[in-house]
């Protein structure tokens, strides 16, 4: 019998103000400078809705995009309070990629760090839409003059009313804006909750590189403390822990792997953290196994998408096994297709991984519901895997030619797009590079045009990094009379990534 779902409001922000109607006075979002707890946040929530409904009476999109800071918890409430649609923007996006998802979005408002605000400016006057745009986190007066006089007015929108925007990673092309309603958040933040065993008890430790939905929302929803830890090294993430009394510890597997290779591991102790999650992409089984018999805690991974809130799978927190993804969370079926046929396959069975649940997406914005997914409401996700006979997924490749950088995806085409503005190149394709440090970067084969000169490659890549966040940056590149492509003309991705790992021994 399937697990039934959770209880939940049909608001997205009640599931804040539900928590501080509750425990006002327990600490909600806390980092090294700055506790705010239940009531406090929730004021601030009220204070910034009303300020953004004189911004946008009607309602809008209000793009958020930050770091990890107490604001964005703040801003993406306020919004939905104010009976908007929040759509989440990432903090790192470049340029082209940030005019594309507001122009997408149809933003009205945009709620942004100065980093990500001083790339918005030069968009600005592409971005007609776009009416404000207020400075919100580190280095600002923290929303303090966004202020109104009033307590927001109320609004009438429901569980299946669109509640936020998340974006895609682009793996066919440019991001994909997917709609997720109250109802599919909610849904989700609870899932999370009861799966990751989060209580009022719970102290999680933040120590991704920006504030996901996932860890904000199932935090609030279970009334845990939320511990923010900015900096990308493992052992600031171990300290911070340790000073705020962290009980789970959530974090990139590029991350939980440098910790796990590190010599010095046994000299660092970690007090208070009883479990390790990992999510986002695989985490190497002897990096798990390192952590969990150093720490004599349990080390487990979880599986999600935009399209799905995002979590679908959960590996069981007390007793993971590890190169799993675990089974599906509360009210969540999961089956295997097969790639070619599409017939639904046995356990055991490598195929399409396809998902079906209360947090699936009512669709892709710019169509209609179901925009998407298959006709009979599964989402095909464009992974591979197997289901075991315990029903836990076992994730095997990826359809696509996608990999990941510090957790972040990367799509080939996106880097290749950049490199071919430059007049120099006449050809590129752009492959995954494994990288200890980030899991994998991108390396370029390129065909040079006319008369370039192969020292003139260096440059080029160096240009194009310029125009693309980190994690999409060329590490690695070489010059190639032609491309090779097999007879149907496409591009065989793995065989090219071999000739540049292996370029020293076939030049």
């Amino acid at each position: 019998m399937a697990e039934s779902l959770p209880e939940v409001p049909d608001r997205l922000d009640q599931l804040l103000s539900r928590g501080a109607a509750a425990h006002p006075a327990r600490r909600a979002v806390v980092t090294d400078d700055i506790e705010l707890d239940y009531a406090t946040l929730d004021a601030r929530v009220d204070t910034v809705a009303a300020a953004l409904q004189g911004l946008a009476a009607e309602p809008s999109v209000v793009a958020v995009g930050s770091v990890l800071h107490p604001d964005f918890a703040v801003a993406y409430y306020a919004a939905v309070r104010a009976g908007h649609t929040v759509a989440v923007v990432n903090p790192l996006l470049r340029e082209d990629d940030l005019l594309h998802v507001l122009t997408l979005s149809g933003a009205r408002v945009a709620l942004v760090d100065p980093a990500l605000n001083t790339r918005l400016e030069q968009v600005r006057d592409r971005l007609p839409e776009l009416r404000d745009v207020v400075l919100i986190g580190a280095g600002t007066d923290g929303l303090a003059g966004l202020t109104a006089g009033a307590a927001p007015a109320p609004v009438d929108s429901g569980p299946q009313d669109t509640a936020a925007l998340q974006f895609t990673s682009g793996t066919t092309g440019r991001p994909k804006a997917v709609r997720l309603s109250h109802r599919n958040v909610t849904v989700n933040a609870a899932q999370i909750a009861r799966a990751h065993r989060l209580d009022s008890e719970t102290v999680t430790l933040n120590h991704l590189p920006t504030y996901h939905p996932m860890h904000l929302n199932s935090a609030i929803a279970a009334g845990a403390t939320q511990v923010l830890c900015a900096s990308p090294e493992p052992y600031a993430a171990l300290m911070t822990a340790n000073r705020h009394h962290a009980t789970i510890l959530y974090s990139l597997p590029v991350r939980l792997a440098r910790l796990a290779a590190d010599p010095d591991l046994d000299s660092v102790p970690m007090t208070s953290v009883r479990r390790i999650a990992s999510g986002g992409s695989g985490l190497p089984v002897p990096a798990a196994r390192r952590l969990s018999k150093r720490f004599g805690i349990p080390v487990f991974q979880g599986y999600g998408l935009a399209e799905t809130s995002p979590l679908t799978h959960s590996d069981d927190p007390d007793n993971p096994v590890h190169g799993s993804v675990g089974t599906p969370v509360a009210g969540t079926r999961c089956r295997i297709a097969d790639i070619d046929t599409r017939a639904v396959l046995p356990a055991g069975s490598v195929g399409e991984v396809q998902l079906f649940g209360p947090q699936v997406m009512q669709g892709y914005v710019g169509g209609p519901d179901g925009t998407g997914l298959e006709p009979d409401g599964w989402l095909s996700t464009g992974d591979v895997g197997r289901i075991d006979e315990d029903g836990r997924l076992f994730l095997v490749d990826r359809l696509k030619d996608v990999f990941k950088c510090d957790n972040f995806l990367v799509a080939p085409s996106d880097v290749e797009r950049v490199l071919r503005r430059d007049p120099r190149v006449a050809d590129v394709v752009v492959v995954e590079v494994p990288d200890v440090t980030h899991g994998a970067v991108a390396g370029a084969l390129v065909v040079l045009a006319g008369t370039t000169l192969p020292d003139d490659l260096p440059d080029i890549v160096d240009k194009a990094n310029e125009a693309l966040p980190y994690y999409q940056h060329t590490r690695d590149a070489m010059t190639l009379d032609s491309i090779p492509r097999s007879g149907n003309g496409k591009v065989q991705r793995r065989h090219l990534a071999e000739i540049l790992t292996n370029r020293q021994l076939v030049r």
